[in-house]
């Protein structure tokens, strides 16, 4: 997803878990949530880097 979508990623995701909770998915849009944070934290700019 960060490869396909760089930077938008973390809303492409977000998009994503939208349309399933739009289906009354919501297992699926947990999912999708979980994947947003996973990104998020990927993308953070904090700590150290070695």
């Amino acid at each position: 997803m960060i490869d396909q979508h760089g930077e938008d990623a973390c809303i492409e995701a977000a998009v994503n878990a939208d349309r399933f909770l739009d289906k009354g998915d919501i297992e699926g849009a947990a999912v999708w949530r979980k994947i947003v944070k996973a990104i998020a934290d990927l993308q953070a700019e904090t700590g150290t880097i070695h």
